[in-house]
Parts: C-alpha cells; sequence; structure tokens
C-alpha cells in the first residue's frame, strides 16, 4: 500500500549555497510563494545565522507563508539557534533544524572534536532548540560516513531529548542506493522509539545517486524527502524535486508512494527559479529540461503523434508544459514536416510534400534547426529576401539602480513614425516591450545569444535571436556597440521576414482564389 511521504524543499537554503544561485530576500519570499502553490509540506527557507538577508527572508517567508511547515537551519551553537528561533516565530508552523557533523573525519578536521564532545553538544542544542518549537529535525551530518554504531547512539539521543524528525543525510553524495537504504533499515531497527519520529533522506548529486539514493531510502521506511527544484544545490545538487515526484506518480506499484505536490506547478516553479537565479536546466534534464519533450528523430516524431506513450512515460501538460515538441532538423520525418506545415495553414499534396521534403533533408545537413521562416522559404522560394519594411529610428534606455525603461522610434507599413515606452526586468526585455507596444502584436523570445565581432572596449556585438509572432518561430540578427539596440536591430530583422512572409503568403492565397482571371 502506498505511503503519504513529506516533500522537504530546501531550494531556499541548501539550493541557494551553490555558486551563483544567490536571492534577494524579496526574489527568496516570491520563489517561497511559488513554493506553497506547488504544494511542499516543509519549506526550508534559509540559515539565519549566515547573513542579516537570510535572517530577514526566513523571517519575512515565516510570517507570510501559512500552509507549509516553515524551516530554519541551525549548527549546533547557541546564537545559530537563537536566531533560528527568532526568524521562526511569527510562522504558523515552524521548525527548528539542528545540525552537527557525526563522521570521524569530520569530528577530527572541521569541528576538531571527539565524538563524546559532539554527542554532549548536539544535546544542549536540541534542549535549546525546544524551547522554541516543538518540531525539531535533527541532522547527523555526513551520516553515509559515518561509524554506525555511534551514528546510532547519537540518534537514539536526539529522539530521546524530543527531535520529531531523524535526518541522515548523503552530504557528499557517497552512498550507493542499496548501501543507503540499508543505512537506513540498521539504524531504524536498532535505536529506541524509533516509530515515533519522521525519518529523512538528504542526498548530494556527486555521483549523480541522489534521487536513486532517496528512494532507495523511502524504500527502507523514510517518510520525508529533502530535495530541490531542478535539483540545484552545493557542488553536484541535491535531489531533484521534480524527479522524486514523478518517479512516485509514474511508478506507483514499485515506488509505492504518494506525494501533496500540485505536479502541474512543476515546470511554472522551474522557470520561476532559472530566472531568478539565471541557472536554467541543461537541455536534458529530466521532466524541465529544455528537450524532455523535444522530439527530432523521424521514428521518435512518427511514434508521438500516432501516441504520445510511445515515447513519452509522461504527458507534458502533466507538469505543466503545454505540449510536446517536434523539432525540425535532419533527423526529422516527413510526418513531422506535414503537421508543421499544417499548424502553419498549408495542406500540401503527396506529390508538394515528396519535393518539399527532399529540400528539407538538403537544408537540414547545413543547419542545426529549422525555424518556420526556412519552411516558409522551402515554400515560397524567395522569403530570405525580405524587404526592410520596419526600421528603428530612435532608442532610449535608463537601467541600472532604477528599473529598467525604454523608449523606442519606429517606421513601419502604417505610415511616418510611432513611439512607445516598454519597462522590463532588464534593457533589451525593456525594449522589447516597447517594440511590441508599437506593433501592437505579443513577442514571445525563444532565444537570444550573443557574440562579440570584434577585440576591445568598443567591441562590436552581434545578437543573434528566435522570436515567435503571429504563432511563427522567426530568427533575427542585430550589430552594435550597444548590446540593447543590437538586441532590438535583431528583433526588427525578424519582424521584416514576418511582415515579408505574411505578404508571401497573401499572394499566394490571391492566386488560388483568383487563377482565371
Amino acid at each position: 500500500m502506498a505511503r503519504n511521504i513529506l516533500i522537504f524543499d530546501t531550494t531556499l537554503r541548501d539550493g541557494e549555497q551553490a555558486p551563483g544561485n544567490t536571492m534577494t530576500p524579496e526574489e527568496k519570499l516570491r520563489l517561497a510563494r511559488q513554493l506553497d502553490a506547488l504544494g511542499v509540506d516543509i519549506m526550508e527557507a534559509g540559515f539565519p545565522a549566515a547573513s542579516e538577508g537570510d535572517y530577514r527572508s526566513v523571517r519575512e517567508i515565516a510570517a507570510e507563508v501559512r500552509r507549509p511547515v516553515i524551516a530554519a537551519l541551525a549548527r549546533c551553537h547557541e546564537r545559530d539557534i537563537e536566531l533560528a528561533g527568532e526568524a521562526i516565530r511569527d510562522a504558523a508552523r515552524g521548525r527548528l533544524h539542528v545540525f552537527i557533523s557525526t563522521s570521524d573525519l569530520h569530528l577530527e578536521h572541521k569541528l576538531k572534536l571527539t565524538r563524546e564532545d559532539a554527542l554532549a553538544l548536539a544535546r544542549k542544542s536540541i534542549r535549546q532548540a525546544r524551547r522554541y518549537t516543538d518540531d525539531i529535525e535533527f541532522s547527523a551530518e555526513d551520516a553515509s560516513r559515518t561509524d554506525l554504531d555511534y551514528l546510532c547512539q547519537v540518534i537514539e539521543m536526539a529522539i530521546a531529548e524530543g527531535a520529531t524528525t531523524i535526518n541522515l543525510p548523503d552530504t557528499v553524495g557517497y552512498a550507493m542506493p542499496d548501501e543507503y537504504g540499508a543505512m537506513f533499515r540498521t539504524v531504524m531497527g536498532r535505536v529506541a522509539n524509533a516509530d515515533k519520529v519522521t525519518w529523512s533522506a538528504h542526498c548530494h548529486d556527486d555521483l549523480g545517486l541522489a534521487v536513486a539514493n532517496s528512494l532507495a531510502a523511502v524504500a527502507a521506511g523514510a517518510g520525508q524527502v529533502e530535495c530541490t527544484v531542478n535539483g540545484i544545490g552545493e557542488r553536484a545538487g541535491n535531489a531533484a524535486l521534480e524527479e522524486i515526484v514523478m518517479a512516485g506518480r509514474i511508478r506507483p506499484q514499485l515506488a509505492q508512494f504518494t506525494t501533496g505536490i500540485n505536479a502541474t506547478e512543476i515546470f511554472r516553479t522551474s522557470q520561476l527559479l532559472a530566472y531568478l537565479t539565471g541557472s536554467f536546466p541543461q537541455p536534458n534534464k529530466a521532466i524541465v529540461g529544455r528537450n524532455a519533450f523535444a522530439h527530432e528523430a523521424g521514428i521518435h516524431q512518427h511514434g508521438v503523434l500516432q501516441h504520445g506513450l510511445t515515447y513519452e512515460i509522461i504527458k507534458p501538460e502533466s507538469v505543466g508544459i503545454p505540449r510536446s515538441t517536434l523539432v525540425l532538423g535532419k533527423h526529422s520525418g516527413r510526418h513531422a514536416l506535414e503537421r508543421r506545415y499544417k499548424e502553419l495553414g498549408y495542406e500540401l499534396t503527396e506529390e508538394k510534400l515528396a519535393q518539399l521534403y527532399k529540400d528539407f533533408t538538403t537544408l537540414a545537413d547545413r543547419k542545426r534547426e529549422i525555424l518556420d521562416e526556412d519552411l516558409l522559404a522551402l515554400l515560397h522560394e524567395s522569403f530570405h529576401d525580405a524587404p526592410e519594411e520596419y526600421h528603428l529610428r530612435k532608442l532610449e534606455v535608463t537601467c541600472g539602480s532604477v528599473p529598467a525603461h525604454a523608449g523606442v522610434t519606429m517606421t513601419g507599413p502604417w505610415g511616418g513614425q510611432r513611439t512607445a515606452q516598454g519597462a522590463g526586468d532588464g534593457p533589451i526585455a525593456a525594449a522589447f516591450a516597447a517594440i511590441s507596444e508599437i506593433i501592437d502584436r505579443p513577442v514571445e523570445v525563444i532565444s537570444l545569444q550573443l557574440r562579440s565581432v570584434t577585440p576591445g572596449r568598443d567591441s562590436v556585438g552581434q545578437v543573434f535571436l528566435q522570436v515567435r509572432i503571429g504563432g511563427k518561430s522567426l530568427s533575427g540578427q542585430g550589430a552594435s556597440t550597444d548590446i540593447v539596440e543590437a538586441s532590438a536591430r535583431a528583433l526588427i530583422h525578424a519582424l521584416n521576414k514576418e511582415r515579408h512572409a505574411e505578404r508571401l503568403e497573401a499572394t499566394a492565397y490571391d492566386a488560388t482564389q483568383h487563377w482565371g482571371v
């Protein structure tokens, strides 16, 4: 029978500790609201003793986010516990998470303590923590490299002193799944009152086994898993929340656990975290990577078009992704090509499809990815000679210590000049918002890459842009010594292509409607 396990999310604490993932208190609060929507059971909001900002973050999250348990981390130091206790004072449900290393390696080289000293310090710290809350989690850091007899001694003491959750971390990603599961079974079988507490797994991914080890711990009886969105965290990262949750959902007979996570919020949460930290998951990352639901091979594309389960064990909609993506490239088949032309509004004869597919494969040998503009070029033959109907006449941007703002003046097919103002999270986003206002259509940026063309401080930057406008994917290029101007020119280049495509399509339509004239 499936058990419900608790999801202890430590994105805001362990995840943020990874280089480059630092967030401001305001950003952490924004992510905390989304983690609440995701449905995590426990949210480790931070390490209050680490900085004033972390202390403030935990206090603000504890005061505002009311449904999940809000946890604060503390070493077995009086001041740490005092700050953590104060930080969760206003929480609807607060938890103090205290930890100390238990492996001989850490005791000797990091803490300079004997086993007896560490045991006494842990006892004292748990007693102090209980003055603030009855919800105490105790972690034996580096448990997977700790002598089992000593580990059992420390854990038995922690339970006797009132700890309600016991965490046995694989702090450095050292354990193998069978070994990690066996450790849980041994400790749970040997310590008194093991059935009175929740057992927790906290795994790192140094050997790429964090999720496997977490699942092994659950199979051994753990009732809580500590994880992070996108698997971010120290060094190689933590166990990925999305992978653990979906493993339970896709293989319920084997995994035999459920969670309270709202899976349709997974992708939204992943994207928000990536946006806040600037660190996006690698393309092949399970569940949330750009390629997780993308197919280029013709055999796979044909299968997915017939029935999604042929090559997708997870429905993209179930994790909040609108649909699968059929990437058109040199491995694609004619079924995917035909479908994309249909989506663009073209019903092709078998003869025309055969001709286009031959041209398509020739082009695909030279290009990494085929965009809609390429398909239209193959269909209309002259698409790449797009006349310049849109022109950038003026661009003014303010950014830095103030919110980014842009003023853009353009000419276009409407006659005369148009000016609009735009705001965004950065100067490029603000400029794009102003251009979108001028053309009165949404612009979705798929990718933007910058390359320095010339050396030196005054080098020319070239921007390569992929956007979606009016349902079509298009590319654009622009160059300038100012990267914001280069980006704006790249977008206008794409707009000119889109405008030319519309005119070619209109001409093709007229030819079919008025062929007798």
